[in-house]
């Protein structure tokens, strides 16, 4: 970790996200509110009132708690099928130069919920499986319309805690438009201009053949793929173009591509933090929960990158140069540093892109990424899910406190009451109950273990960072698993897209009808005991709950998988 560059570069991206919270934070505030003005406005607002008249939406009629979901889900329902149908009969649909045929129904189904969840697994190699017309119309569509719906998710459960006295928490319909079409849109446009220039590959030809200096063929895979990766990561989707995704030339080609791309990870999530503070009249409050993030990003990254420069023991032992640590999966061109950057970021948000292969990782360094996920995915987090997730945490952690000096818990001037508790606690225990019942079921279970490449424990820690990608909505997979046989069996793809939809929609529910109560609460005043949700006291607390619900929650299954992997190792074992 002597390594001055990589210092230089963290401290330049922690400061570059910083610079941006605010004043992506204070658009946020103007784009959320339906009567804010924008710089768009003269553009864009024509076709947001067009859109509502064709699709029959009344922009000025709020929806309860109920409606909200309702809509959401109705939303999400359709997308779904949509997706399912393009996916299953693409090869009669345009766009097609490679003639690749329609996908399996398990497969499908598999992707049509990875997208329609915003969680963009991919149990497919996309240059060799998706026809254009699949990419931009079935996938490229619901990286905009799912990362729209989880911010518009976060702004509804905002306003709930900010409201008073009230049945309502805004309208879906009006959310989610304002959201993709002032924000999501304008953004990915530049965006993707930028990677163009840095020579991300943007057309509709069909795959090049080239002939290499041995006299083979070798097939050059390209298309609309600037596009793409402008949404994949703004959004925090993450489904690649091309197998290999941001370790592809043609997704990343350079260092500034890649330090670029990380940011945008970051960039939606972390402003977030402040519209949070803005809407509650509290900026301190925003800046707490930001700083708490902030704090268990830097830990997860110095743990992550410790791991992966120490190397292999054993290469170690064996006389091996080890100079440069584990560099097994990894690109040369981005090094060490930045593969345990990326693979922090893109886990701790629900991103899921990739610029080195995690299955590769040391087991301490693979344990950074699959915990992040085992958050909820709350440290920075998806747009719009990582601060809804993070949200669960803060109630929690005040009702902690009230426990502890015996008086009612408040937040946000409201009493947190027994039902609001119920309703944390049923948007954590389905995550954990799923992720691990899952894991359980596939550990023993023979269709389970005939999809891994590795045995012991990096086997069981394929499977449980499986599972808790797939329901974390992060997309993110060890290398070491086929979840899509030659021999067709379905089970991989049809229990990942399930667990996709549980960690989606289970835990927007509980979180929406916590909107609604946060609504309908009388204010009360502040008085002495009440605990204040803001200065390091309320940092370490928040941070401590997170830390600890998910220690106390995956810590067996950590201690299966990474942890006696890496006891293993310096034992001079390899799995």
């Amino acid at each position: 970790m002597n390594n001055t560059h990589a210092w230089f570069q963290f401290a330049l991206f922690l400061g570059a996200l910083l610079l941006l919270t605010k004043p992506l934070g204070l658009y946020l505030m103007r784009v959320l509110d339906a009567h804010g003005g924008t710089w768009l406005d003269p553009l864009v607002r024509p076709i947001e009132r067009l859109t509502y008249r064709l699709s029959g939406i009344d922009p000025e009629k709020e929806q309860s708690w109920f409606g909200y979901t309702l809509a959401l889900l109705v939303f999400s329902l359709v997308g779904l099928f949509f997706t399912y149908f393009i996916l299953r009969y693409q090869d009669q649909l345009p766009l097609n130069p490679q003639k690749l045929p329609g996908l399996s129904a398990h497969l499908a189904f598999n992707t049509a919920a990875s997208f329609a969840t915003n969680t963009n697994w991919q149990s497919y190699s996309g240059e060799a499986t998706m026809s254009y017309f699949s990419q931009m119309v079935a996938l490229t569509i619901h990286n905009f319309t799912s990362a729209a719906a989880g911010i518009a998710i976060a702004a509804a459960l905002v306003r709930g805690i900010a409201r008073h006295s009230t049945k309502t928490i805004g309208n879906f319909w009006v959310d989610t438009v304002r959201v993709t079409y002032y924000l999501l849109a304008p953004l990915c446009l530049m965006f993707a201009l930028f990677l163009v220039s840095q020579g991300i590959v943007q057309n509709f030809s069909p795959y090049t053949s080239a002939t290499t200096l041995e006299g083979a063929t070798q097939t050059i895979a390209q298309g609309p793929v600037a596009s793409q990766v402008a949404i994949k990561m703004i959004g925090t989707n993450g489904g690649g173009f091309f197998n290999a995704n941001a370790a592809h030339p043609f997704e990343n080609p350079t260092p500034l591509s890649n330090f670029l791309q990380m940011l945008a990870i970051f960039a939606i999530p972390s402003a977030l933090t402040y519209y949070l503070g803005g809407m509650l009249k509290n900026q301190r409050h925003g800046w707490a929960v930001w700083s708490a993030m902030a704090l268990m990003f830097v830990v997860g990254t110095l743990v992550a990158w410790k791991a992966e420069a120490a190397g292999n023991p054993i290469h170690h032992n064996l006389g091996v140069a080890v100079a440069d640590g584990n560099m097994e999966g990894k690109e040369v061109r981005f090094g060490i540093f930045n593969s345990a950057l990326f693979a922090t970021i893109t886990t701790d948000a629900s991103c899921g892109a990739v610029n080195a292969m995690h299955d590769s990782f040391t087991p301490i360094g693979g344990l950074v990424p699959l915990f992040n996920m085992q958050t909820g995915e709350v440290i920075f987090g998806g747009v719009g899910s990582g601060l809804y997730g993070m949200l669960i945490y803060v109630i929690l952690a005040v009702f902690i406190a009230g426990l502890m000096v015996g008086r009612t818990p408040e937040y946000a001037g409201k009493k947190i009451e027994a039902y609001d508790v119920k309703l944390v606690m049923l948007a954590l225990m389905v995550l954990a109950a799923t992720i691990l019942g899952l894991t359980a079921w596939a550990s023993v279970a023979t269709w389970g273990t005939a999809g891994l490449n590795n045995a012991g424990p990096h086997g069981f820690s394929t499977i449980l960072y499986a599972y808790s990608s797939a329901v974390g909505n992060n997309g993110s997979a060890f290398a070491g698993l086929t979840a899509n046989p030659a021999d067709g069996n379905p089970h991989w793809n049809v229990t990942l897209g399930i667990a996709m939809l549980i960690g989606r929609f289970l835990m927007i529910i509980p979180i929406l009808a916590l909107s609604g109560s946060f609504a309908g609460k009388r204010l009360v005043p502040a008085s002495a005991g009440t605990f204040k949700t803001e200065g390091f006291t309320f940092v370490l607390l928040l941070v401590g709950t997170v830390v600890l619900v998910g220690a106390l929650t995956f810590l067996p299954a950590l201690a299966m998988g990474p942890v006696v992997e890496h006891f293993l190792m310096s034992a001079g074992n390899l799995f």
